[in-house]
């Protein structure tokens, strides 16, 4: 399991190289790490003395392999390795220290301006020039890195900080799906095809699936007392986090046991993201149904997808690990008039607090099950109206015809339009939505679709193409 809530680290090498003078990388080092630390980020960085040039810059392979020993020591905390080219740097100590290292991790490569009026040979760079040295040994040995926003800066540009805030959501992303862990509790509903998803493909890239009956959780929650003080607490926090009607208070004991048997369900078994068989046999066998229960994981940054939608659940906790965000699953449900660039995005009610980004949630019963079931059987779903503003849209699914994961990712605004449904509620505007919906309907993608309230599309298309090489369509 990754810790996605851990102090990032980053490994930060300094290049160099002969011909240039060695005290260009002083200001580098020490404008880089101020950022750093600014940012609150962790590195690991050889000490100033530790090689001939000084400043920690690398020259030689002897120097890679000193950085390569020092990496290895500190593998299980560095998420991503930092090139900075104070000037053109030897590409040979930089692809030793690396490849030596063998991590495993993004790397980003930076480089630094040269200014007009220094570039005699006491001053001059050319780390434009050897930055691409640098990226075609990596692509030599075959070793995928992230690129920055301008080929070179001004080691004072604020767009080193934004660049780093960037890489290290890509860190997040690509380290936290190779180490998921998504728990399935319950099987797919018989109605929901839309909801395969292929464990094999899914684990080829890192991602576990944990399964469990739903039976499992229904009984570990009936064991329950009502003296629990697990169970005494989360009613009072579902209490704190929605509104409960009166008439349904009776119906309180039932979800919240429900809820903390999942929750220590989730603890055992180091889930990240769940997928829950939420249609419609828990109603039936247990009478509630687990929708405030999953918006109240999603909102500790649990991802919890509706009706076993496993690769749905690895589509939010994507999102989550990209904006360190409440993520929530939606359909794309309804056409909103004949504004053709917009969507009304549902769910019958497991949007997180965070996602809907205000506190007028409330508890009701599910509107369709509860038409066929009965209110009183289906009643734990929130309902509220997401707030607008911007939001990222992403979708993975597994295709095992042709053995691909596959996915889409793009980014659009939430209005403020009224819409008189039941559930969670999103009014979203896409641009191009239609190429978007012949897009998913020509390529077999499900009907759910993950969000997040922040724009991350370049952070997800960054992890996706260039580490985990999943076949990606990105939607402008």
């Amino acid at each position: 399991m990754y810790k996605a809530d851990k102090k990032m680290c980053f490994g930060v090498i300094i290049g160099t190289r002969a011909y240039f003078n060695p005290d260009l990388a002083i200001d580098v080092r020490k404008e880089l790490l101020r950022v750093l630390d600014e940012c609150g980020y962790d590195y690991v960085i050889l000490p100033e003395d530790a090689t001939p040039t000084g400043s920690s810059s690398i020259e030689t392979r002897e120097d890679g392999l000193k950085v390569a020993a020092q990496f290895k020591q500190h593998r299980e905390e560095i998420d991503g390795i930092i090139v900075a080219l104070p000037n053109f740097g030897f590409e040979i100590g930089i692809i030793n220290a690396i490849h030596e290292a063998n991590l495993g991790v993004p790397v980003l490569v930076q480089a630094y301006d040269d200014y007009n009026d220094k570039v005699d040979l006491d001053h001059r760079r050319d780390a434009f020039c050897g930055k691409i040295s640098v990226c075609n040994n990596l692509y030599q040995y075959g070793i995928p890195f992230s690129d920055t926003t301008l080929h070179t800066y001004d080691i004072y540009d604020p767009l080193v900080k934004a660049d780093i805030i960037k890489f290290a959501g890509v860190c997040r992303v690509v380290n936290g799906l190779r180490h998921c862990r998504v728990g399935q509790i319950g099987t797919r509903p018989l109605g929901f095809n839309t909801c395969r998803a292929s464990e094999k493909l899914l684990q080829k890239y890192g991602i576990t699936v944990v399964p469990a009956d739903l039976s499992e959780i229904l009984y570990a929650a009936e064991k329950i007392a009502d003296d629990d003080p697990e169970y005494i607490a989360k009613n009072k926090s579902i209490h704190e986090y929605a509104e409960v009607p009166a008439n349904y208070e009776d119906k309180m004991p039932l979800v919240a046991k429900f809820g903390v048997a999942v929750d220590r369900w989730c603890a055992a078994n180091v889930c990240d993201a769940l997928a829950i068989q939420c249609w419609d046999s828990l109603e039936i066998n247990f009478g509630c149904a687990p929708c405030v229960v999953m918006s109240m994981l999603s909102d500790k940054l649990i991802p919890s997808a509706c009706e076993t939608d496993i690769a749905g659940a690895v589509s939010m906790y994507a999102l989550t690990l990209a904006s360190c965000e409440a993520s929530a699953l939606m359909d794309w449900n309804n056409n909103f008039a004949q504004e053709r660039e917009k969507c009304v995005c549902t769910h019958c009610g497991n949007y997180a607090c965070g996602f809907v980004g205000n506190k007028n949630l409330k508890l009701a019963p599910l509107g369709v099950l509860g038409r066929t079931l009965g209110k009183v059987r289906t009643f734990g779903a929130v309902s509220a109206k997401v707030t607008e503003g911007d939001f990222t849209f992403f979708r993975i699914s597994t295709d095992d015809t042709k053995g691909v994961i596959k996915a889409y990712l793009g980014e659009g605004e939430i209005t403020n339009d009224p819409y008189g449904m039941d559930g969670c509620i999103a009014v979203t505007k896409v641009p191009n939505l239609q190429k978007l919906m012949k897009h998913i309907c020509r390529n077999g993608f499900e009907h759910h679709v993950a969000a997040c309230r922040t724009h991350v599309a370049d952070i997800l298309q960054d992890a996706i193409e260039n580490y985990l090489g999943w076949d990606l369509y990105v939607h402008e």
